[in-house]
């Protein structure tokens, strides 16, 4: 008997919304770096995150959940107001941390930094702070976890840019070598079906990635997710 009520069409299938949250400040008007943990959504980001509620508004989701962090929360509630939903927070999903910039070399700090996400190993670090594998066997387990637990058929999850590639990599069982591949705009939606019976994920289905509801075209996207967050930085030095 499923503990669930599948997709209409199917025997055993359910729906996953992955988003990244809308547009943050991580640079004051001087150009210098905010505290990324107190980081909370411009006006732009509030649009954003306004669009993407719009978008699910149509789809009947049972669970809306963040991370935690502001920026997280923020998008999660403009996605869950059409649907009087609360808000759960899942420390699981938050994202990825380097390391202070002081502590890399400067010569490094470009590839460690803005390419950070390319050619990723068991061993390494993300800009010499969090463990790539760490990260992946923190978030794998709690998303596995989700998609087994009983009452829910459209969830909906706002998360962040390495978080989000971390999931995708796992959904397509390219590992962390995928991460690179998976750009994550802000506000962006990716959609991820999965076929659960007894309790074993049977098949997993990437139906859209980075999906930018306000802006389909990507005009004027023209950066990396890496390249928005850290080029200002390594500029300052």
């Amino acid at each position: 008997m499923s503990l669930f009520t599948p997709l209409a069409g199917t025997t055993a299938r359910r729906r996953l919304y992955l988003l990244r949250h809308g547009h943050v400040a991580y640079y004051d008007a001087d150009g210098k770096p905010l505290n990324p943990k107190l980081a909370a959504l411009t006006d732009r980001g509030r649009e954003e995150a306004r669009v993407a509620g719009v978008l699910l508004a149509g789809v009947p989701l049972d669970r809306v959940l963040c991370s935690g962090l502001a920026r997280t929360r923020q998008t999660a509630e403009l996605v869950a107001a059409p649907h009087g939903l609360p808000v759960e927070d899942h420390a699981d999903f938050l994202e990825i941390r380097a390391s202070r910039l002081s502590e890399v070399p400067k010569e490094q700090r470009e590839a460690a930094y803005v390419y950070g996400f390319e050619a990723v190993t068991e061993d390494a670090r993300f800009a010499g702070g969090d463990s790539f594998a760490a990260v992946r066997d923190r978030v794998v387990p709690a998303i596995e976890t989700l998609i087994r637990q009983p009452g829910w058929t459209h969830l909906a999850l706002v998360a962040h840019d390495g978080v989000n590639r971390m999931l995708l990599s796992w959904a397509c069982g390219g590992g962390l070598s995928a991460l690179s591949a998976f750009e994550q705009d802000y506000g962006c939606i990716n959609i991820i079906d999965l076929d659960v019976t007894e309790g074993r994920i049977l098949r997993r289905l990437i139906r859209a990635v980075n999906l930018t509801p306000g802006n389909p075209a990507k005009i004027g996207l023209h950066r990396s997710s890496l390249e928005e967050a850290f080029v200002p930085l390594l500029a300052l030095d």
